[in-house]
């Protein structure tokens, strides 16, 4: 089980899937030797180079398979924020045009949007989805929600939409494909981005990585990879209309030689939007991770088991008196958020849990708790963390 790989799970009590997954040994192994290859090789010599080349060409071919795209569309990153970033900066914007951002997008992601509209003189709307509380079973309704917010904030000017594939506070799904279809119909056609730093490795995401403009991803969470390694599926119209941001080594055609009188330079495929040097052996050890979950069953079955420990956690929370859930049912995936609005504030539960070896994270915005459910997840493990809460709970109570 992969479970039983992962060194940081046999001494702690872990929800933090949405933060960080746990690296598994074997992933761990193909990284270091991975290393030891390139060494052996001499890091900078000829006999380095074709094992570098197969490296980055499997993973890519393996990563753009993932996400349902052609192998053109599929850059690697280092996380979701340079994949989100890198492309959206490149896109053709006038003075004028408007960004509608939703209000559960990440702050790296909605800071990076507020700098580019100060330099480029562009506008902000933003669009309502923090207020959806649909579980599972009301998906039909939520997706319905978010149209309609959508037709009624989009504008005329409105140039780029930004919204999650997984909101990473409510546990929300968000519809991307209908959004898509939906934008393809307005007059400007707004180019679509997509963090999708909750959804890879744990929902499916071809049909919404090959309907996005910008769909960004990374290896670390939900896939158990390692840190420092994502990517960016990129539609067709962006690898046209889109330039160059950040300029390395690797965006470029021929980066043996620098060449003035060059007009175009750089690759036409999605490796205009690569830069420079990365960590190679990176690679081999997400390609583990990958077959590691896939050895656990298919995309399908892994939701299908997540989803039954989120239910079940949500459920046992929603019996504990003084516990309010963001989602009026268990969630899609395996996000729950909850709060304690009498109890304790959010970073003391935190810090209380954590001294009983129990981990989750507490969110801003909304403010709340959040606990992340994995195929790794047991049965016991959700037993403790519904003790300890409950315990936080009576204890508010008595006060």
């Amino acid at each position: 089980m992969l479970r039983d790989l992962c060194p940081a799970l046999a001494n702690k009590t872990y929800f933090n899937y949405g933060g960080q997954g746990p690296l598994p040994t074997p992933s761990l192994d193909a990284i270091t030797a991975s290393w030891q290859r390139i060494q052996e090789l001499g890091p900078f010599t000829n006999d380095v180079w074709p094992y570098l080349s197969q490296e980055i060409h499997t993973t890519r071919r393996q990563l753009a398979q993932f996400c349902g795209v052609a192998l053109h569309r599929l850059v690697l990153t280092e996380n979701v924020t340079t994949g989100c970033v890198l492309p959206l900066w490149g896109l053709p914007f006038s003075a004028g045009d408007r960004l509608l951002i939703s209000d559960c997008e990440h702050p790296g992601i909605v800071h990076a949007c507020v700098e580019l509209a100060r330099r480029q003189q562009l506008a902000i709307d933003i669009l309502p989805v923090k207020h959806l509380r649909h579980g599972y079973d009301d998906q039909t309704a939520c997706n319905r929600a978010v149209l309609e917010n959508l037709e009624q904030t989009l504008t005329p000017q409105t140039r780029l939409v930004v919204l999650s594939h997984l909101l990473w506070n409510t546990g929300q799904t968000m519809p991307i494909t209908e959004v898509a279809a939906a934008l393809n119909h307005h007059p400007q056609q707004p180019f679509l981005l997509v963090d999708a730093a909750q959804s890879f490795g744990q929902i499916s995401v071809d049909e919404a990585a090959a309907a996005a403009d910008i769909y960004a991803f990374t290896g670390h969470k939900w896939a158990c990879g390692p840190e420092g390694l994502g990517g960016v599926a990129l539609s067709e119209r962006v690898l046209a209309d889109a330039q160059p941001t950040v300029i390395g080594w690797r965006s470029l055609k021929d980066e043996s030689k620098a060449q003035l009188d060059l007009e175009e330079p750089f690759h036409r495929d999605s490796r205009r939007f690569e830069i420079a040097t990365s960590c190679v052996p990176l690679l081999a050890g997400l390609r583990c991770s990958l077959k590691l979950l896939e050895e656990e069953g298919n995309a399908a079955d892994r939701l299908m088991q997540i989803r039954h420990w989120s239910a079940q956690l949500w459920n046992e929370l929603h019996k504990i008196e003084g516990i309010e859930l963001l989602l009026d049912g268990p969630p899609p995936a395996g996000l729950v958020s909850f709060s304690l609005p009498h109890g304790p504030a959010t970073k003391e539960v935190v810090k209380q849990l954590g001294q009983q070896g129990i981990w989750i994270r507490d969110l801003a915005d909304p403010n709340c708790l959040r606990a992340c459910l994995n195929i790794t997840s047991t049965a016991d493990e959700l037993v403790l963390l519904t003790n300890a809460i409950k315990h936080l709970a009576k204890d508010s109570s008595l006060h």
